[in-house]
């Protein structure tokens, strides 16, 4: 019945904020944002954010996106640099120059792309032995 305001506005700062491009809208430009996008309209231009990145199977974008991770239902043509896991799903098309942490591609998906993966620094175990076989001798 009762609720205390503070709790409210706690919860609302832990929220995720979303950014909508909906339907029937275009953009034309730079987007630069610490939130998630999900983009069912189009998209001409660059998306920096260090959220997730959604292309619904309406949405269009032609450019550059960098973020963290990203879901292509839709069409993407141009750059796309996703730190995280890139998920193409059925009806997605992504064309032009990808790199990636992780992917995904769903059956029926369209990928014509130069994809690099970025590597993962991982020491080795005999390294790690070597190294620590040699600090118990000094």
């Amino acid at each position: 019945m009762f609720t205390n305001k503070k709790d409210n506005m706690d919860s609302n700062k832990n929220s995720v904020k979303i950014n909508f491009v909906e339907p029937n809208t275009k953009i034309v430009g730079e987007i630069e944002s610490k939130s998630d996008f999900r983009i069912d309209g189009v998209l001409e231009g660059k998306i920096n954010t260090s959220g997730r990145v959604v292309i619904g199977n309406e949405g269009s974008v032609k450019g550059d996106i960098q973020c963290a991770y990203a879901d292509i239902m839709g069409s993407f043509n141009g750059k796309l640099s996703v730190d995280g896991l890139l998920t193409i799903k059925s009806d997605g098309v992504v064309e032009g120059e990808i790199t990636i942490g992780k992917l995904a591609v769903e059956s029926g998906a369209t990928l014509n792309s130069q994809c690099t993966m970025k590597t993962v620094s991982v020491k080795s175990i005999v390294e790690e032995d070597e190294e620590t076989q040699s600090e118990k001798i000094a």
